[in-house]
């Protein structure tokens, strides 16, 4: 159906429906985190359960990010999981990396020590994945001291997806929380699954190829539903933590 026009010469014509995605990545730093992380009185301050030590909490888009937060950011994903790319079909493609980190989209959420050097973060995009509205997790990596202290979670992993999950609740038309796991990192997985994340419907499956070859990907998708989406398919994460244990084995 084309726009009609009236007597006084105006177009009349469908309006332009709202685009919720568009809106929220439009928001500055301060109004996305008002609005859809609101986090708790302790921001922006993360205190080590196990030393005290003080943590600053920051949210920046990434075309404010500077080269040497990018380079901390990266730095923290080549030791965490460097090795896991280069064992993938993926491959490590650092140039490739650092592009993606750049895209404009992106929000960061850093964890800076008391001479602002990034000592963890996690980056996110609302996004739409198979036509769906959700937050995407690019990104959730940190120093290995501040990840546990003898053995004990320090709790930061999780204080990090909470905001995700706070702005994928709060983002209107938003489903999910959604990510991409390697299928061998079997503490990761089980970090998820802990969160109440499962495998989505949209992850790459087992399948049989030509001349009988099962291909076994070496990744996996996962998603957390938001309270309000409605809850659909079963999980597999359970037998995804299974052989990932057996292949550290």
């Amino acid at each position: 159906m084309t726009a009609s026009s009236n007597q006084t010469g105006r177009v009349r014509g469908r309006r332009k429906p709202r685009n919720e995605i568009e809106e929220a990545n439009k928001k500055s730093n301060g109004e996305f985190l008002t609005e859809y992380i609101q986090p708790s009185q302790g921001w922006p301050e993360w205190i080590h359960p196990r030393t005290g030590a003080r943590y600053t909490l920051s949210l920046t888009q990434a075309p404010g990010l500077g080269d040497d937060q990018l380079e901390s950011c990266f730095r923290l994903i080549a030791e965490t999981s460097g090795e896991d790319y280069r064992n993938s079909s993926l491959g490590w493609h650092p140039a490739a990396k650092r592009r993606e980190m750049r895209s404009p989209d992106l929000r960061y959420i850093l964890v800076s020590d008391s001479e602002g050097r990034v000592q963890g973060f996690t980056s996110m995009m609302p996004t739409f994945e198979n036509g769906e509205a959700v937050v995407y997790c690019y990104e959730i990596h940190i120093a290995a001291n501040l990840r546990a202290w003898k053995r004990h979670s320090t709790g930061l992993g999780s204080q990090l997806i909470s905001y995700l999950g706070a702005a994928a609740e709060r983002i209107p038309s938003v489903c999910k929380v959604m990510l991409t796991c390697f299928a061998g990192n079997a503490h990761a997985l089980a970090f998820y699954a802990r969160l109440g994340f499962e495998v989505d419907d949209f992850s790459p499956r087992e399948r049989i190829l030509r001349g009988g070859k099962v291909f076994v990907p070496d990744y996996v998708i996962l998603s957390r539903k938001t309270v309000g989406a409605h809850r659909r398919g079963s999980s597999r994460i359970d037998g995804l933590l299974e052989n990932a244990a057996l292949a550290e084995t």
